[in-house]
């Protein structure tokens, strides 16, 4: 029988999955290990879908994307995020998932490194390894915020550095980079002539601060940033997003795309023009929700003496579990589960530097997710939080 080749039998997981499964298969369990939002989607949205559906709108489009979505990503950069690109530039895909996965296919070689965040999302260290690059950790630590520093940087640096991989507002921390280290993480990456990749699912939630994306600063044309229709107006399983790209590569990236995907799906796409264009009221109320939410809960694991990073972004929090987890966090929260009916995700799986802490999504139900926060013996004695 023929063999798999070695970097695909050696794909990791996704520590998140194991978890997850388990919890939804858990009667009674408060599943706090997954990012889904828990807001229906807006009829305006739902509508727009199910009239292309209707009008047989349901042929192929162009491989970056129907004019029109494309459109209103431009008007959307723009009014949020102070983001000025032209349409050529965004590739329409299925979810930001895949538009991560299309910029390591054209930034990424046999062998190359790229730089990705630790703690970081799990796609971060998958996806160069299905393209068969090298994906090198750096440390954000809890001394300094768990933000990216650029000494650590400086010390990954070899011949093979082709990419850094940014991620704000961070899944799984919370955290949300500011403007000047992210001038300072651009300047880096000119300095090395690196490709800057950006992860900016999250950017519509930010609690009190901005979020700035690196293509405010890209005057040398290196930034792809992946943003995502998912956790912003509720579409996870609709699977749209886009990738911004820098100027002039646009039949290189149709040619990738036709070998992926052709296109995305015709009626999802004009989904994602009614999110886009229409009233925002799912935004501001999902926002309002994750900050109280993010609030309350910081309050009261504060009480009770808990160490976690106070969230500032996103909808998740990140909780230090150490003085129960004995070293291994990912059996601990399976422990969790069947002890005290909870579902955490595993610090662990977001990389080795996530051990002893676990990510909680603030996505859900409010209650429940102070029933679950209960439910977590406290430490002996209080720590500071962060």
């Amino acid at each position: 029988m023929p063999q798999l080749p070695p970097h695909i039998r050696t794909q990791p997981e996704s520590g998140i999955r194991l978890i997850t499964e388990r919890a939804w298969n858990t009667p009674g369990a408060i599943v706090l290990s997954v990012g889904e939002p828990q807001f229906p989607l807006a009829e305006h949205v739902t509508a727009a879908g199910m009239d292309a559906w209707r009008r047989d709108d349901t042929n192929y489009t162009a491989n970056s994307g129907i004019p029109e979505l494309k459109a209103a990503i431009e008007r959307a950069l723009a009014e949020q995020f102070a983001v000025r690109v032209e349409p050529d530039r965004v590739m329409v895909t299925a979810g930001a998932v895949q538009a991560m996965h299309l910029a390591m296919s054209m930034t990424l070689a046999t062998g190359d490194e790229i730089l990705i965040p630790d703690p970081g999302y799990t796609i971060f260290e998958m996806g160069p390894h299905l393209v068969q690059a090298k994906p090198v950790r750096y440390r954000l630590r809890p001394e300094h915020d768990f933000l990216p520093e650029i000494s650590e940087l400086e010390s990954l640096i070899t011949p093979r550095s082709r990419a850094l991989l940014v991620n704000s507002p961070s899944n799984p921390l919370g955290q949300v980079i500011p403007e000047n280290l992210m001038r300072d993480l651009y300047a880096f990456a000119s300095r090395h002539d690196l490709w800057l990749i950006s992860d900016e699912c999250y950017g519509a939630f930010t609690f009190g601060v901005e979020h700035v994306s690196p293509l405010r600063f890209d005057t040398e044309h290196r930034v792809f940033a992946a943003y995502s229709t998912s956790k912003t107006y509720g579409m996870t399983g609709i699977r749209v997003g886009w990738l911004v790209c820098p100027p002039g590569l646009s039949s290189t990236l149709n040619a990738v795309q036709e070998s992926v995907v052709s296109c995305i799906n015709t009626p999802a796409q004009w989904a994602a023009v009614a999110a886009l264009s229409g009233p925002q009221d799912y935004v501001e109320h999902a926002r309002d929700s994750y900050r109280e939410s993010a609030r309350a809960a910081s309050e009261y694991l504060r009480e009770r003496g808990f160490r976690f990073l106070t969230p500032r972004g996103a909808f998740y929090l990140w909780l230090d579990v150490s003085h129960l987890s004995g070293g291994d966090v990912s059996a601990w929260t399976l422990h969790a589960l069947d002890e005290w009916g909870i579902g955490l995700a595993p610090g662990s799986a977001f990389g080795p530097h996530g051990e002893g802490w676990v990510r909680i999504s603030l996505a859900g139900n409010r209650l429940e997710l102070l029933e679950a926060l209960s439910r977590i013996p406290a430490p002996s004695r209080a720590s500071v939080t962060r």
